[in-house]
This record gives structure tokens, C-alpha cells and sequence, in this order.
């Protein structure tokens, strides 16, 4: 009798009723598949347009476009992530009766490298690298003339290492670095000399001849906190969070500069999607010029928020 109730355990458990890793049915653990390298690219095309005829309330025809190419190569295994980033994007607004305006230019790169010495554990000794920059000429329209940024004017660096959190790393992550280098390009002269972005400008004699150019690196050393958060908020809607804020131990220590970003993506089907997004900025570095009763003058008025809202409809397409 002992011998056929013995039976009868064992055939329920191999028909499918249950498949436990011993008699005490413990949960089993996700399989560890191996090191993986994933990479993921995508172009995306938001317009935006408005035009009137006889219009009785008044109005300016314009037409906008953003190009955004964003492309991702990542790696993981039990003990490291390694995760990197390069993103482009590109727009201009064109409205009836004015010339054509950039809004919005950026180059950047990302390099994370992390480590965790216990594959249980959910903290990494982490290390990371951040370049961003610009492709062509900031203006303060209309004024044309004098350029008020170029390429590599300015540029940026971020290199540094700490302890990052995250349990589902991709998702949500939390990041303190206690020794993080920002190096400040300015690799104009006109805007080297005239100490724009925080450089060293330059030293004139009476007449205004320039005795020694102005320097054209800052460097720093601060530390930096970051978070990011993605997540769906709804089927289709998309929610992705970043925020950074650094400050400089030499220079006005506690003076904290905030890179805030939060991006809404509103999937219509494979192809064809709507963003809305707010990024905001404040740099004691960087000194907002503000016009002066001279028509294409204008003068410093220290550090101020800057803040940019984007709302747009395109197409996006991975590849």
C-alpha cells in the first residue's frame, strides 16, 4: 500500500500539477542565460504646423521640425552592466516674414559602466561618461551677427565614479558620485575671450587691446547626483524621468546646478507617435544676456532657470 501511495505523489507532480524544486515546492530561480549585448537605434520625424486664411482673430503661418537619431548598445552579465548612448537632434521653426530659427541642437554621448561583486546584490561601484554639445551657431534673434554659442563653444564633460542603486536597473536607478571632473570647451575665440560659460575671459589694457587671451577649459571637481525613472503609465503612454544636479567643491560650494528633464511618449501604432516634453536647466556658469535700448545690444543679467517645453507629432522608426 505504501508503495503504490508513492507512486501516485510522484505521478501527480510529473502530469503537470506541480513541478517543484524538492518536496518542500520552493519557487524556482530565473535562469542566468549568459552575457548579453543588445543595441537598439532609432530616427524619429515630429512636425508641427499652423496656417491661416482671413483669419479675423490674426495669427503667423509657421511650420516647425525636429530630427531626432538615437542609438543604443548595451551589455550585461551577472557582475556588469555596461550601457551607452549617443543621441542627435536637430530643429528649426520657420515663420511668414522671419528667418528661419533653430530650436533645438544637441549632440551626447553616454558611457555607464557598472560592477556588483554579489549577483544578489542591487548596488553597482559604477563609473560614467557624459559629452554634449551643439552642431551650429546659437543666436540671440534677431541679432544674426554675433554668434552667442558654435560647436565645441560651449562643450561639456562629465567623468567620474560611485555607487549606483537600481533593482530593475533599466527602470530605475539612483546614482551618487562623491568625485565627478566637469570640464567647460570653449573653443571660440571671440567667446573665450569674453569669459562666456564660466571661462576665465580675457585681459585688455586701456585701449581694449586684449595683453592675455581668455582661457578656453574650465575645470571642476564636484559631486554629482542622478536619478532615472521609466515607466508606463497607461497602455501606449510612456513616462520617462531624469534629473541631475552637480556642484563644484572649489567654486561656490553648494551652488548646485540642475539638469531636469521628464518626457511624456504617446504611442499611436508602430510607426506614428506624439512627445511632450519639459527640460530644465540652471547653470551659475552660464549668463543670460538680455537686451539693451540699443536695437542688437545687449548685457549680462547673471544666472538664470532656463526652461524649454516641447510638444510635437511625428513618426518614429527603429532599425
Amino acid at each position: 500500500m505504501k508503495h503504490i501511495q508513492v507512486i501516485l505523489i510522484c505521478l501527480f507532480f510529473n502530469l503537470g500539477f506541480g513541478q517543484p524544486d524538492s518536496l518542500f515546492i520552493q519557487e524556482k530561480t530565473q535562469k542566468y542565460t549568459g552575457p548579453q549585448w543588445t543595441q537598439q537605434n532609432r530616427a524619429s520625424l515630429d512636425l508641427s504646423e499652423v496656417a491661416f486664411v482671413n483669419w479675423n482673430s490674426g495669427g503667423t503661418n509657421s511650420i516647425s521640425g525636429l530630427l531626432g537619431i538615437k542609438s543604443n548598445l548595451n551589455y550585461k552579465d551577472k557582475y556588469f552592466n555596461w550601457k551607452n548612448n549617443v543621441e542627435v537632434r536637430y530643429g528649426v521653426n520657420k515663420q511668414e516674414a522671419r528667418e528661419l530659427r533653430k530650436t533645438d541642437d544637441l549632440i551626447e554621448i553616454n558611457s555607464n559602466m557598472g560592477y556588483k561583486p554579489d549577483s544578489l546584490s542591487n548596488w553597482f561601484y559604477s563609473a560614467r561618461l557624459n559629452f554634449r554639445t551643439q552642431l551650429t551657431n546659437g543666436y540671440n534673434y534677431p541679432n544674426k551677427e554675433n554668434p552667442i554659442s558654435r560647436l565645441l563653444a560651449p562643450g561639456y564633460v562629465f567623468f567620474g565614479g560611485g555607487m549606483e542603486y537600481g533593482k530593475q536597473i533599466d527602470e530605475l536607478s539612483f546614482y551618487f558620485s562623491p568625485l565627478t571632473l566637469k570640464a567647460t570647451f570653449v573653443l571660440d575665440e571671440d567667446l573665450a575671450n569674453a569669459g562666456a560659460f564660466g571661462v576665465t575671459p580675457a585681459t585688455f589694457d586701456a585701449l581694449g587691446n586684449i595683453i592675455k587671451k581668455g582661457e578656453r577649459v574650465r575645470r571642476e571637481v564636484g559631486i554629482l547626483m542622478t536619478n532615472s525613472y521609466e515607466m508606463e503609465i497607461v497602455e501606449n503612454i510612456g513616462l520617462k524621468h531624469q534629473v541631475s544636479l552637480y556642484s563644484d567643491y572649489i567654486n561656490n560650494f553648494g551652488n548646485i546646478d540642475l539638469d531636469w528633464r521628464i518626457d511624456f511618449d504617446f504611442k499611436v501604432n508602430s510607426f506614428v507617435r506624439a512627445t511632450l516634453g519639459s527640460h530644465l536647466r540652471y547653470d551659475d556658469d552660464v549668463k543670460i544676456q538680455v537686451p539693451t535700448e540699443i536695437e542688437g545690444e545687449f548685457d549680462e543679467a547673471g544666472a538664470k532657470v532656463q526652461w524649454k517645453q516641447f510638444l510635437g507629432v511625428g513618426v518614429a522608426m527603429d532599425f
